[in-house]
C-alpha cells in the first residue's frame, strides 16, 4: 500500500522559496568577485538578467533547486544580490519572462558550481543510505529531507 507523505499543501509549499533566515541570506547570498564577473553585463545580459541569474546561482546550493517562480525569491535575498551587483532589486519583476531564459541560467549556473547528474553507482549509494536511515526512522519526510 502506498502512503501520501505529503499533502497537497505541504508538497506545494516545497516547491516554493522558503522564508531566510540572517545566517542563510549571508552564506548562500553573497557573490564573491568571480561570482559577480560570471553575471557580468559584458556578456550582453541586463539588469533583470544579471539579478536573476545571481538569484539562481545562490538558490541552488542553498535548496538544491530552483523554484520556477525566481521572482518570488525571499526580498531581503534579491535586495543583498541587486546592492552587491549595484542594480534596482525590483529588476527582479522582469526576469525570466520567456521560460527558456530560467533554463538556460539554470544551466548555466550548474556548470559554474560544478554540478552534475549524478552516476548510477552515487544514485545507488544513496539509495543503500536512505534505506539504513529507514530502518532507524519511521518518518519520510526526514527521509526525504536527508535525501
Amino acid at each position: 500500500m502506498v502512503a501520501e507523505v505529503f499533502s497537497d499543501k505541504e508538497f506545494q509549499s516545497l516547491r516554493r522559496f522558503p522564508e531566510i533566515g540572517r545566517q542563510e541570506l549571508v552564506r548562500f547570498f553573497t557573490l564573491t568577485p568571480a561570482d559577480v564577473a560570471f553575471v557580468d553585463p559584458g556578456r550582453g545580459r541586463g539588469a533583470a538578467d544579471r539579478l536573476g541569474l545571481a538569484g539562481t546561482l545562490c538558490t541552488l546550493p542553498w535548496l538544491g533547486f530552483v523554484p520556477d517562480a525566481v521572482t518570488a525569491a525571499p526580498r531581503a535575498a534579491v535586495t543583498r544580490l541587486a546592492e552587491q551587483l549595484r542594480v534596482d532589486p525590483d529588476e527582479i519583476d522582469s526576469y525570466g519572462r520567456r521560460a527558456k531564459t530560467r533554463t538556460d541560467h539554470l544551466r548555466l549556473a550548474a556548470k559554474y558550481l560544478s554540478w552534475r547528474v549524478p552516476t548510477m553507482v552515487e544514485l545507488e549509494e544513496l539509495d543503500q543510505f536512505l534505506l539504513a536511515r529507514s530502518m532507524e526512522h519511521d518518518s519520510p519526510t526526514l527521509l526525504f529531507r536527508l535525501a
